[in-house]
């Protein structure tokens, strides 16, 4: 019996020595494997990913559309927007489209690469190729153009190359309106027009 307590004494006393010994073995195994792997090369890249997207809050694909008094539809559309830092009112927009439909039965269509649209006065400025379409047959490209979300109204402080029906326009301006007289859409060139005419009939 006393042979029997001396045994299962040694067993419990070698235990004591090997068990910490083998954990000891595994914690350098673990370190070894972290120094091999580094996971610090990918975990940086998301937590930044995911403090821009805290900070950054937008949506995809945003719209708005409405109608103006005179009954002209005005529909503006990104592939996304969101709102500045530091000003919540100016949403800044990628990949623009918007739409015009007249109530007189002109379509204006119009495309950039960017916007920034105020939410307190009604406004986009969109700049980054710049293409404005009409149902009447005109294609006009700026670099900038200034428009509102609540009216028929797009201009473009700088300069302006159109091709219509009447041939080739160089232009310092441009400004698409309603006609207060007649409520009717206007299309108006300004500064150092420069016109080549072609008419639909004219042979190359």
């Amino acid at each position: 019996m006393a042979r029997a307590d001396n045994t299962y004494s040694r067993v419990v006393a070698w235990m004591k020595i090997i068990l910490p010994l083998a954990a000891l073995g595994l914690l350098s195994t673990v370190f070894m494997i972290s120094r091999t792997v580094d996971p610090t090369q990918s975990i940086p890249i998301s937590q930044i990913d995911i403090e821009q997207r805290a900070q950054d809050m937008g949506a995809t694909r945003p719209s708005f559309a409405g109608v103006t008094k005179q009954g002209d539809e005005i529909r503006f559309a990104a592939d996304s927007a969101r709102p500045e830092r530091g000003a919540p009112e100016i949403l800044l927009a990628e990949g623009v489209h918007a739409r015009m439909a007249l109530a007189a039965g002109t379509v204006v269509d119009i495309t950039s690469s960017r916007a920034n649209m105020n939410q307190n006065d009604l406004t986009a400025t969109l700049d980054g190729e710049v293409q404005i379409t009409t149902s009447s047959g005109y294609l006009v490209d700026t670099d900038r153009l200034t428009t509102r979300l609540d009216a028929i109204y797009a201009e473009s402080p700088g300069q302006v190359t159109a091709v219509g029906s009447i041939g080739h326009i160089d232009a310092g301006r441009m400004l698409l309106r309603n006609n207060s007289a007649s409520n009717e859409p206007e299309l108006l060139f300004t500064g150092g027009v420069k016109l080549i005419y072609r008419p639909d009939n004219a042979k190359e």
